[in-house]
């Protein structure tokens, strides 16, 4: 049986699409963003999450660690990450859910008893299931499926996508998907790979490709102080969108810091603290910039 790894099924979200929507969200990322405010989505294997304001030091998961990454020293209660095997054990003894998996696998009828669970809302709002991460396309065999299963329901789908995946998987599931939301960050490819970990170039070929063959594409920008929101960055997206054979809507997003905490329950530095989200002002500016090359615009999702 097909399965896949599943770290959140959001139900009610408003800003993955049109309507309300389901969005599923999938493990496993070939970006690593700075900005990233889904850590848990980028590793594909399975992680654990640990919450150190949520210990009562019982000592429980200490007695079922088979790795022993948890011991006590000096009288504490301390959790060495390095020896954990990610392996659910401590989670299952956690009373005060101060440990949790990252995310679970799934198959297909899972997925699709919970997508189906809120029709009656997509049915009323003109809404659907949205499949992101993470990077859905990481598990192309797994999303084909379901969306398959979607298409029988006539169940709106859209899929978010990074775009540095192969064109092969884009055109296995184009026919499947009712609306792309499609990232675009950096137009110049040594700060895109300096900020996350990758070049832009197929991510820049698979958009062109995408809009001439596929019908409703949204081009999502998120706006990150500092990183992608100087004139020249704006200038090039503005070009380059607007050169597209069809050009499409694009959506910019401002930075948010609703996924720091998870860095720190993850093991993980989160290297842009400091950083602010851009206010009202800064983003109808933004706007207005790649409204001057005919774009249809709008700020937020």
């Amino acid at each position: 049986m097909l399965r896949g790894m599943i770290f959140n099924i959001m139900k009610y979200s408003i800003h993955d699409g049109p309507g309300i929507r389901t969005t599923v969200f999938f493990k496993g990322c070939p970006l690593n963003c700075q900005w990233c405010h889904n850590p848990e989505g980028q590793e594909f294997g399975q992680e654990l999450m640990y919450r150190l304001d949520k210990c009562i030091a019982c000592g429980h998961c200490r007695k079922v660690c088979p790795s022993g990454a948890v011991v006590f020293t000096m009288g504490k209660l301390v959790y060495i990450r390095e020896r954990c095997q990610a392996c659910g054990e401590c989670s299952k003894v956690c009373h005060a859910g101060a440990r949790e998996l990252v995310a679970k696998q799934m198959s297909v009828s899972q997925v699709m008893t919970e997508i189906e669970k809120d029709s009656i809302f997509y049915e009323e709002s003109g809404g659907g299931v949205t499949f992101s991460g993470g990077e859905a396309l990481m598990q192309t065999d797994f999303l084909l499926q379901i969306l398959k299963e979607c298409r029988k329901r006539e169940i709106h789908t859209a899929v978010e996508t990074c775009g540095f995946v192969k064109l092969d998987s884009l055109k296995r599931i184009r026919d499947y998907v009712d609306l792309f939301l499609y990232d675009l960050k950096l137009m110049d490819s040594r700060k895109h790979q300096d900020t996350t970990g990758v070049p832009n170039e197929v991510i820049l070929s698979n958009l062109r490709w995408l809009v001439e063959s596929h019908p409703q594409v949204i081009v999502r920008v998120a706006i990150i102080p500092g990183i992608n929101d100087d004139g020249v960055n704006l200038q090039q997206i503005g070009e380059f969108v607007a050169s597209l054979k069809r050009v499409p809507e694009i959506h910019c997003l401002p930075y948010h810091k609703a996924g720091v905490n998870k860095y720190q329950r993850l093991g993980l530095e989160y290297c842009l603290s400091d950083l602010q989200s851009p206010d009202a002002e800064r983003m109808a500016q933004i706007a207005g910039k790649l409204e001057q090359f005919g774009l249809n615009v709008k700020i937020g999702g």
